[in-house]
C-alpha cells in the first residue's frame, strides 16, 4: 500500500510557500484549456508556482512553471505525492479518442479521474477544480438559459456525455465523503481558440481530411438542423474562470458561456454563407457511415448530444468569480477559424499543428 504525506504537513508546505505566492497543480496541462489555465495562473502574481502535469512533456515554458510527465490511469503515477503541499488541484485530463473504443476513454476520462480525485484527498490538498461540461447536461430547452440546478444525466448514447455525467454522480458521493475539500465543478460550452484549431480539426474531421477542405469559405452553406443552437466560449476566458475558482472560496457548479448562442443563422453570417434548412435524419445517417468507415471520428452519438444541450445561465460565475468573457462567442469562433486557416498551434503534442497531408497519410497508415 502506497504511504502518502500526513495533511498536517501540507498544510505547513503551504504555510511555508505562502509569502511566495499559491502552489497549484494543473492536470492534463497542454491541451486547448490547460494551456490557457496554466497561462493565466502564471500571469496572475497571487500564484508562486504551478507543476504542469501531463502525458508527453511540452516544448513551451511558461514563467512559474514546472512540468512533468504523468498517466493518470490506473498503475500511473503517485499522484498524492505530486499533489503533496498544493493550494489547489485543476484537473482537466481527458481523451476524446477513440470514439470506436469506449472502454479505452472510461478508462482515461472516468478511473483516471477517481485517481485524481482520491490523491486529492490523500494529500490533503483543500481545493478541487474539475473540468465538467455543458455535456454532462440532460436534454434540456433551446429557447431559455438553465441554471446549475439542471439535471446531469448527460446524453447516454455518447461516449463524452455519458462520462461527463458519471463523474458528476462520483463527485456527489466525493463531496460528502470529503466535505473538507471545496469542489468546484466547471461546465463551460464548446471551447475555442486560435491554437486549438489543429487539435480539435483531429478530434472532431480527422487526420485525413485534406486542410483546404476546411477552409470556412469554401463551405456553400450551414446546414440549419432541429436543436441545432448552442453556445460557446472563448478558451481564455473559461481559464481566467478557472483561476478564479481555483483562488476564491466558492464552491459547487459553474456555468460558462459566452453571447449570443450559436445557430444556423448566426454561423452562415460569420461564415458568409448561406442558411439552408436540412431534415436531421440523412445528415446524421451520412455522418454515422462516415464514423463505421473511421474516414472521420466524431460519432452520430455526439452529434445527437449535440442537438440535445440546453442553453445555460451563467449569472452565478459572473456574481460569485466576477467574471465577465472578454470575447463574444462569435469572436472565439472567427479566432478558431483564424486558426484552421493558418495552421496555428502550440508546442505541446496536443497542440502541435498538423504536418503536411503526405505525412499525416504516413502516420495514418502507421497506426492502422
Amino acid at each position: 500500500m502506497e504511504r502518502h504525506a500526513p495533511a498536517q504537513t501540507n498544510t505547513e508546505r503551504r504555510a511555508e510557500r505562502r509569502d511566495g505566492g499559491t502552489h497549484v497543480v494543473v492536470v492534463g496541462a497542454t491541451g486547448n484549456v490547460g494551456t490557457s489555465v496554466v497561462r493565466a495562473l502564471a500571469d496572475d502574481p497571487s500564484v508562486g508556482s504551478v507543476l504542469g502535469l501531463a502525458r508527453r512533456l511540452p516544448g513551451w515554458r511558461p514563467p512559474k512553471t514546472r512540468w512533468q510527465a504523468v498517466d493518470v490511469e490506473p498503475g500511473g503515477a503517485d499522484l498524492a505525492a505530486l499533489f503533496s503541499g498544493a493550494d489547489a488541484v485543476i484537473h482537466l485530463a481527458w481523451k476524446f479518442q477513440p470514439t470506436h473504443h469506449p472502454a479505452e476513454t472510461w478508462r482515461t476520462n472516468v478511473l483516471g479521474s477517481v485517481r485524481v480525485f482520491e490523491a486529492v484527498a490523500a494529500a490533503g490538498v483543500p481545493a478541487l477544480v474539475h473540468a465538467s461540461s455543458v455535456g454532462a447536461y440532460s436534454p434540456g430547452p433551446k429557447d431559455r438559459a438553465v441554471d446549475e440546478t439542471w439535471p446531469t444525466h448527460g446524453w447516454p448514447q455518447a461516449a463524452y456525455t455519458r462520462e461527463k455525467a458519471y463523474l458528476e454522480r462520483v463527485l456527489d458521493t466525493y463531496e460528502h465523503a470529503h466535505p473538507d475539500i471545496r469542489v468546484v465543478r466547471m461546465r463551460p460550452g464548446f471551447l475555442f481558440k486560435r491554437q486549438s484549431a489543429a487539435e480539435q480539426r483531429r478530434i472532431f474531421a480527422g487526420r485525413l481530411l485534406p486542410s483546404r477542405f476546411l477552409r470556412p469559405e469554401l463551405l456553400p452553406a450551414v446546414p440549419d438542423l432541429a436543436g441545432l443552437r448552442f453556445q460557446a466560449l472563448h478558451t481564455d476566458d473559461a481559464a481566467a474562470a478557472y483561476r478564479a475558482a481555483a483562488a476564491l472560496p466558492v464552491r459547487g457548479p459553474f456555468n460558462l458561456a459566452a453571447d449570443p448562442p450559436l445557430d444556423a443563422d448566426v454561423l452562415s453570417r460569420v461564415l458568409d454563407a448561406r442558411s439552408l434548412p436540412l431534415p436531421t435524419a440523412p445528415v446524421r445517417a451520412a455522418l454515422a457511415a462516415a464514423w463505421r468507415l473511421h474516414l472521420v471520428p466524431a460519432s452520430p452519438d455526439l452529434f445527437d448530444a449535440v442537438l440535445r444541450l440546453p442553453l445555460m445561465d451563467s449569472s452565478r460565475a459572473r456574481a460569485e468569480l466576477s467574471w465577465e468573457p472578454v470575447h463574444t462567442s462569435v469572436e472565439a469562433v472567427e479566432e478558431f477559424l483564424d486558426g484552421l486557416r493558418s495552421g496555428a498551434g502550440m508546442d505541446t503534442a496536443p497542440l502541435a499543428p498538423d504536418p503536411e497531408p503526405a505525412r499525416r497519410l504516413a502516420r495514418f497508415r502507421g497506426h492502422g
